[in-house]
Formats: C-alpha cells, structure tokens, sequence
C-alpha cells in the first residue's frame, strides 16, 4: 500500500515576465518590416540598392530573436513546493533541462540581498550552501515571494498545535447548551386536600 502523499504547506510557480502576446508580436513584426521597408525604398531611389539587402536581413534577424526568446520564456519555470519535511525546488530552464533541489526547512534560511542598480537577489541558506531562487522574477515578486516563503517556513520551524481536550471551555456556549429549567409558582392553588396531623384528610369546615 503506498504512503500518502505529504501534505502541501506552500506551493509558488515562477515564471519570467511575458509582457508582449502574441497579438503584440503581430503589430511588432509588422511594424518593422513596414520601417525596415521605408528605409530600403529610400536608398533604393537613391541609388544604393544593396543597402536594401541588408535592411531586410537586419529585420529577419530581430524578428527571429524575438521568436526565439519567447519560445524558450515558455519553457522556463521554477516550482517551489514546502512540506513538513522537505522544501523542494523544481526548474526548467529556456532548453528544456531540468534541475531538481531538495532543502531542509528546519534548517533554511531566507534572504533577500538589495543590490543597488540591479535586482535583488533572493537566497536560501542552509549550513553554509546557498541556493539562488526567484530567478526569473522581478524586483518586486521577489519581494512578494521572499515575505510568503518566509512566513511559511515560520510556520514550520514553529508549529502550533491545536489540541481540543486542551481547550478551555467556552462558558457562553455551556451556557447555551444547559437544559432548560422549569419554572414554578408558589401562587399556584393546589389540587391536593389538606392533610391533619394523623396523616387522615382533615374534616372540611
């Protein structure tokens, strides 16, 4: 019977930023080639028709970066999954290739590092190795991540355990939870004929 899975504490899926889509892509490319054609036309009525050439190159090579870029952007990721036990860090690069690292919780340590002019840089520190994470986010959900990841190892470095029998109990909700009490009158006449000391009914007067 195989074990069960461990339960999941904190789960992040980093991923780099892909500001342009394709629609975007689209006006881009058509946008270059119409000013890569404007400038070919130009030389080209003066005369300098080989610098047509070269316009068009210079075009299909921008395009053809841009192309590959966002192809390998959508390859890229990096999963962060936090159990009690292991905080594992999955990533994929612009390739395909993967990597794999496991780090003790218990034992790791946050920080984000403030370098001036760049972004920030976000590491996990444990017995003297340190491990770069959030490498392909920005400033900002670097932050983001640093402040969720760091309290979501609190939580594991110091658990709070919630036993019911150490409760103490809610007077409110005993309360409420009493029976009802009847209530009695001592106006009430009673029913009973009155009794003498003998224990017989006493004579009616």
């Amino acid at each position: 019977m195989p074990a069960p899975a461990e339960p999941v504490l904190f789960e992040a899926i980093c991923t780099p930023a892909r500001s342009l889509g394709p629609r975007g892509m689209r006006v881009l490319s058509t946008a270059l080639l119409t000013v890569s054609a404007a400038t070919g036309g130009v030389f080209l009525a003066l005369g300098a028709w080989p610098v047509l050439g070269f316009t068009g190159i210079e075009a299909g090579m921008v395009l053809g970066l841009m192309a590959l870029h966002r192809r390998r952007s959508r390859r890229a990721m990096e999963v962060l999954i936090l159990t009690g036990e292991r905080l594992t860090i999955h990533r994929t690069d612009g390739r395909g290739r993967r990597e794999e690292i496991a780090v003790d919780p218990y034992w790791a340590r946050l920080r984000l590092e403030e370098r001036p002019g760049r972004v920030s840089l976000l590491v996990l520190r444990q017995r003297g190795s340190d491990v770069e994470i959030g490498r392909l986010l920005g400033d900002e959900q670097k932050r983001d991540l640093a402040g969720a990841l760091g309290e979501a190892l609190r939580r594991v470095r110091e658990p709070v355990f919630d036993n019911p029998q150490l409760r103490e109990p809610d007077r409110e909700a005993m309360q409420d939870e009493s029976p009802p009490v009847a209530s009695y009158s001592s106006h009430r006449p009673s029913t009973m004929p009155p009794f003498g000391g003998d224990g017989q009914p006493a004579p009616r007067e």
